[in-house]
């Protein structure tokens, strides 16, 4: 479910990070942290795209690698490969997930298209992905903010391109971002149980 590098609401908050780099999971980390709601909220991921085409298998990718990790359930994980939110069911999840969780903070997660010297990056930023838009169709936007993957270069025949992205670089990529939005719950868990600690803590003190 490709979208192109551009398709952002909120450019100027968007963070690009090299998959490759040694410490890339946990910048991803840290720039999601940075995004998510200072009050409580659902935080929902939703990992959209397909594992009928390689380049777009990358959300599904992300989503599956979160399911296996028992401490992810700091968030509510959507999109997997056995079950994939794509343009034929895009409208259909979403509705799910609003009538699931209340007032939920959705985090979009995404392949993309870009230039050949961003092939490899990882964006987080604020704002919705608009899945779809590098392969012209009219998809709703999703999410409060994104990761996305650029996975390969845009500009010519791009359906084609995602079908011949190579598995290898979307696997990498994806648990790059799996690792860092699985670091992101264990911090807000680690937080948690601190201020949950303090609490009682303040409680046993009270005469």
């Amino acid at each position: 479910m490709n979208i192109k590098s551009s398709f952002f609401d909120n450019k100027s908050s968007l963070s690009r990070i090299l998959h490759e780099d040694l410490d890339a999971s946990k910048q991803i980390s840290k720039e999601l942290l940075s995004l998510l709601p200072v009050h409580p909220r659902p935080i929902v991921i939703a990992c959209i795209g397909t594992d009928r085409s390689t380049g777009d298998s990358l959300g599904p990718l992300v989503g599956t690698l979160l399911k296996e990790k028992t401490s992810s359930s700091e968030f509510f994980v959507y999109g997997t490969l056995e079950d994939p939110i794509h343009a034929m069911n895009l409208k259909e999840r979403l509705n799910d997930i609003q009538q699931t969780h209340l007032n939920p903070f959705i985090i979009g997660v995404d392949a993309c298209l870009g230039k050949v010297k961003s092939v490899g990056i990882v964006q987080v930023g604020a704002g919705p992905v608009k899945p779809g838009a590098g392969v012209n169709k009219e998809l709703p936007a999703v999410g409060d903010a994104h990761i996305t993957g650029i996975v390969n270069v845009s500009g010519f025949m791009e359906f084609m391109v995602l079908q011949n992205t190579r598995l290898n670089l979307v696997l990498k990529m994806a648990k790059t971002i799996a690792n860092g939005i699985y670091f992101a719950g264990s911090q807000i868990h680690q937080k948690q149980a601190f201020q949950q600690f303090n609490w009682t803590f303040d409680q046993e003190k009270t005469p």
